[in-house]
């Protein structure tokens, strides 16, 4: 009899542990299995170091610990970014890469060259956003003008004067510059640079009088006296600079953002993009890496798939129409 209820016992108990390891196995195999089926390459169009690239790279870090797989930041300089955006819509389907890329890829490229290489709605998939970026009009230090009303009279007034320095021809700044103009009735008349380091040289040393640039690239040398900032084009202060105004705080009724985001080749699998833009989110909520992107004077952003993809369709109809109507021709 003994015998007989010690074997029901461990039957039973055979029984519950099948049962348990049922519910707790697909669980333990996914813990156990890798987060992703390979290792991830990040592409970014652009050479190491700038703030595209610097976005890519904090959030790969993090990617790597959360999919469990080696994710490699790739960069592609060249073309302005059209180089990496057309490798990218090449990839195979079992390929696992994506982009880090901006408006200046996803936006103004497509609608300025003729013959881009690729379409970004047709080629890409969005996948998150992670962070956007305003714009700054500054002078520089010796200019008496204190305030954007002043400037736009005295723009108004003296034309053939008005030169206003952006860090490249085609770029978000020139054609912000251009969108500045038309709002406030005033001609600006646009000088393209070879980067940021040229335009900042020039204002500070009065070659001239205004510059339009991405507001994190004019604060070194705000903090540092050598220019004023007139206002910045966010909907709200920058906690980077809460004494500069916004474009409407300041008399205009302007705003605009840019902003870096994760794309995927249309060839890649809907699940694996969703996956993406799971994670992706995920560690743009991690306090380390807001604090990274801060840091960096950089505005982190959590985002869906969704959001980002609505994003991106507004920014286009947002800054088509400046950019068809500007004439620019690269």
């Amino acid at each position: 009899m003994t015998a007989r209820r010690t074997f029901h016992r461990l039957a039973a108990g055979l029984v519950a542990a099948a049962a348990l390891a049922s519910l707790a196995g697909p669980a333990t195999a996914q813990a156990a299995a890798p987060a992703f089926d390979g290792p991830l390459r990040v592409v970014v169009g652009y050479a190491p170091g700038g703030a595209t690239d610097r976005v890519a790279r904090i959030v790969a870090d993090r990617l790597t610990v959360r999919l469990g797989v080696p994710v490699v930041v790739d960069n592609k300089a060249g073309a302005g970014g059209r180089l990496a955006a057309q490798q990218l819509k090449n990839a195979p389907a079992g390929q696992n890469v994506v982009m880090v890329a901006n408006p200046a890829v996803m936006v103004v490229a497509p609608l300025v060259f003729k013959d881009n290489g690729y379409d970004p709605e047709r080629d890409f998939q969005p996948i998150s956003n992670v962070n956007n970026y305003e714009f700054g009009l500054a002078v520089g230090a010796a200019v008496p003008v204190k305030q954007l009303t002043h400037l736009l009279a005295w723009m108004k007034a003296n034309p053939e004067k008005a030169n206003v320095g952006v860090p490249a021809t085609g770029s978000l700044p020139h054609f912000f510059a251009l969108m500045l103009g038309q709002k406030a009735h005033v001609k600006t008349e646009v000088v393209g640079y070879r980067g940021s380091a040229g335009v900042l040289t020039d204002l500070i040393g009065g070659q001239i009088p205004i510059a339009v640039d991405t507001f994190d690239g004019l604060l070194p040398q705000y903090e540092s006296g050598k220019l004023r900032i007139l206002a910045m084009s966010g909907t709200k202060r920058s906690p980077f600079a809460p004494d500069v105004p916004t474009f409407k705080e300041a008399g205009l009724d302007l705003s605009a953002m840019g902003w870096n985001a994760f794309f995927a080749p249309a060839s890649m699998p809907r699940d694996k993009v969703d996956r993406l833009a799971r994670e992706i989110r995920e560690v743009m909520q991690e306090p380390d890496t807001q604090r990274k992107f801060t840091d960096a004077k950089m505005l982190p952003v959590v985002s869906t798939r969704a959001e980002t993809e609505a994003m991106v369709k507004a920014f286009r109809a947002q800054w088509a129409p400046i950019i068809q109507t500007s004439g620019y021709q690269p």
